[in-house]
């Protein structure tokens, strides 16, 4: 049976997976792909945490569910920002696209 240990590793495997796409990527997508993936790691530790450590307690899962929710409303405004960014500049490369920097 796997132990707190391992959902801790899967987790941190996870995050660095993730945050190693955000920061090498150059297409906004996958980069909107890769902050998704990191908080998906966070949720394993999140749900992990109080079944170990405090069984019967539900406080992880609540944790969970708020970042699911927040993660779901942070895609919506993000796809709508990088298709409008698409349609003003025919190209979604995160390094071409400097709209704020004037």
């Amino acid at each position: 049976m796997p132990g707190l240990s391992h959902y801790l590793a899967l987790s941190a495997i996870l995050f660095s997976i993730g945050l190693f796409g955000a920061l090498s990527k150059r297409n906004a997508v996958v980069v909107l792909m890769c902050v998704e993936l990191m908080l998906n790691a966070v949720n394993i530790a999140l749900v992990a945490f109080p079944r170990y450590l405090r069984p019967g307690l539900y406080t992880g899962q609540i944790f969970a569910i708020f970042v699911v929710t927040v993660a779901a409303a942070e895609v919506a405004v993000a796809l709508a920002i990088i298709i409008a960014i698409y349609r003003r500049r025919e190209t979604i490369d995160v390094e071409q696209i400097d709209l704020m920097k004037r």
